[in-house]
C-alpha cells in the first residue's frame, strides 16, 4: 500500500481523496444476522446503499475499506480476503471485492470489514479495485491521520468506505450501559461527519471514545487524514441510536 508519487509527472491529475462513505459496522446490518429484527435497520441499509452508490459515481481508481479491529489487530487485507458471520450464528461468508488473496494471506476479515464486504457485494461493486485496512481501535489520532494520508497518496482518485459506530452507551440497555457523556460525543461526531469537518474529527478524544465503546473513532480519524486538503463537502444521510448505539451514514464528495 505504498504511496504512488507523481512528482515527475506534472501532466497527471493531483493525487487525492475524491469521495468517502461512512457507514455503521454492526453485523446486525446484515439481515441474515439480524433475523427477526432485520427490518429495524432498513433505513440504515438504504442510506448505506446510497452512500456506496455515491462512491461509484466518483469514478475512483481504488477503494479502500477502513474499519476498526481489536487492540493489536492492525493489518492490510487484499482484494478477495474472506469474511464470515459464523461467529454470530449464521452460515454466511463474504469476500472483500474480487479476486483471491495470495497463498498464506487469507486471514479472515475483522467484523467491521466483513460488514463492508457485504455492503459492497449487495451493491455489486465493480467500480474500482478494493483493499481493506483494519485499524487498531486504540491507535492515536496522529497515527490514524498518518494512515489516511498514506491512503490518499496511493492513487490519483482514491475513495474510502469507512466503517464504524458511535458510542455504545446511549441507554441503560446499550452494550456499555448508560453514560451521560455519550449523547454529546455522538452529536459532535455526527456534526463532524455531516460537514466533512476534518479538524473536528481529529479532535475526538480517543480515551473518551474508548470509554464509550465508540468503535468508529479510529476509522473516522483515518478518513480525516485522507481528506486533508481535498476540499470535500459532507452530508449526513442517516443518524439514529437503535439498541443504544450511535449509527451514522455520511457521504463526502
Amino acid at each position: 500500500m505504498g504511496p504512488v508519487r507523481n512528482a515527475h509527472h506534472p501532466s497527471r491529475l493531483p493525487i487525492m481523496l475524491v469521495a468517502a462513505a461512512v457507514c455503521p459496522s454492526p453485523p446486525l446490518l446484515v439481515p441474515d444476522v439480524a433475523t427477526g429484527a432485520a427490518r429495524e435497520l432498513d433505513a440504515a441499509r438504504a442510506a448505506c446503499a446510497d452512500a456506496v452508490g455515491l462512491l461509484a459515481a466518483a469514478r475512483p481508481d481504488r477503494l479502500y475499506v477502513v474499519g476498526a479491529a481489536p487492540e493489536g489487530g492492525h493489518g492490510v487485507y487484499p482484494a478477495g480476503s474472506p469474511g464470515s458471520f459464523a461467529g454470530f450464528g449464521v452460515d454466511l461468508g463474504v469476500r472483500l471485492g474480487e479476486g483471491r488473496p495470495a497463498d498464506g494471506d487469507a486471514r479472515l476479515l475483522p467484523a467491521s470489514l466483513a460488514v463492508a464486504a457485504w455492503l459492497l457485494d449487495r451493491a455489486r461493486w465493480a467500480a474500482a479495485p478494493v483493499e481493506g485496512l483494519a485499524v487498531d481501535e486504540t491507535a492515536t489520532p496522529d497515527v490514524c491521520a498518518g494512515l489516511g494520508r498514506g491512503l490518499a497518496d496511493s492513487a490519483e482518485r482514491v475513495a474510502l468506505l469507512v466503517m464504524g459506530d458511535g458510542s455504545a452507551c446511549r441507554t441503560v440497555k446499550a452494550p456499555g450501559y448508560l453514560d451521560e457523556r455519550a449523547e454529546g460525543f455522538d452529536e459532535a461526531a455526527a456534526r463532524a461527519l455531516g460537514t466533512a469537518d476534518v479538524a473536528a474529527l481529529l479532535a475526538l478524544d480517543p480515551e473518551l471514545a474508548y470509554e464509550l465503546k465508540a468503535a468508529g473513532r479510529a476509522p473516522w480519524q483515518v478518513l480525516a487524514g485522507a481528506a486533508e486538503g481535498a476540499g470535500l463537502d459532507g452530508r449526513l444521510l442517516f443518524e439514529d441510536a437503535p439498541y443504544g448505539v450511535g449509527y451514522f451514514v455520511a457521504a463526502w464528495s
